[in-house]
């Protein structure tokens, strides 16, 4: 039971990155691919504040910092040298393994012993604290989001996903709602590095490779569920955001506990991820007539 209680407990330390994946996919109409190496960042800078004994009231904003100037290089590379998306963000995670490797100086920072966001104690039991505590922070994140979402920028930023030539007829300069969303997106996803990084003890540098695809599963639960029950609400959509990232893990928690072999573990997800992306298009949501 434990086994799966931390696959829950690391699936919401993951909520913050899938939620910067859906606005990136979903909303924004964007492919981005810096997640895989915004996700690392956001754990390099949060292990070296933390080994240098800063307080976290000052490494929040420095991570936050950090995952959006991944996001603003990949939207200048793309805006204003006119690079396709795709390549935009391969070209930043690429470059950016670089920086986190230097950054670090070595390939792991371990981080026991050490202050962490899960140090402050709201109950005794360290497995409910620290469900506690994201909990808190990922209702933090959606309301903020949902508010995001609905105001005037919310709005041109969903309209440039859906019509861009329509929206910038109207003298939207979408250029500048794609920088200022990437930077959003990419704070979320480096600000998902931290958490999982102080949730299992280290950071490594090889530790945001193919998270995207573990995101873009999630993700994708999610919308089958929108899609499963209609839901039209912003806040439930993002809500259904944590339903799709746990069951997404709870599976590959499943598939460990059964005795599947770890170096399958990428394989197996690739599958799943597979599997969940033509769901929608199968002849069982076609016999509910869901569109």
């Amino acid at each position: 039971m434990d086994f799966y209680l931390a696959a829950i407990l690391q699936a919401l330390c993951f909520t913050p990155m899938c939620l910067g994946i859906y606005i990136t996919l979903k909303v924004f109409n964007f492919p981005d691919i810096t997640t895989d190496g915004s996700y690392t960042l956001g754990a390099v800078v949060c292990a070296l504040g933390i080994s240098n004994s800063l307080p976290l009231i000052v490494i929040v904003p420095v991570i936050l910092i950090s995952g959006a100037l991944a996001g603003i290089a990949t939207a200048l590379i793309h805006t204003k040298l006119k690079v396709n998306a795709l390549l935009s963000g391969i070209l930043v995670m690429t470059a950016l393994y670089s920086v986190n490797l230097s950054l670090m100086g070595r390939s792991n920072i371990p981080l026991l012993n050490r202050p962490t966001f899960f140090s402050f104690s709201i109950i005794p039991d360290t497995e409910l604290n620290i469900f506690l505590i994201t909990i808190l922070i990922i209702s933090i994140l959606i309301v903020g989001l949902n508010y995001l979402l609905k105001s005037d920028f919310g709005l041109a930023m969903r309209a440039t996903g859906n019509n861009e030539l329509m929206i910038r007829s109207l003298g939207v300069n979408t250029a500048s709602i794609k920088i200022i969303g990437l930077a959003i997106t990419n704070s979320l996803v480096a600000f998902s590095g931290a958490l999982v990084a102080q949730f299992q003890g280290f950071t490594d540098i090889n530790m945001g490779i193919g998270i995207v695809i573990s995101g873009l599963g999630a993700v994708m639960i999610a919308e089958t569920v929108i899609r499963l029950f209609r839901i039209e609400s912003m806040v439930l959509n993002l809500c259904c955001i944590i339903i799709g990232v746990c069951l997404f893990q709870l599976v590959l928690a499943f598939t460990l506990s059964i005795g599947i072999d770890a170096n399958l573990l990428k394989l197996l997800t690739s599958c799943f991820v597979l599997f969940i992306v033509a769901l929608p298009n199968s002849k069982w949501f076609k016999f509910l007539n869901v569109k």
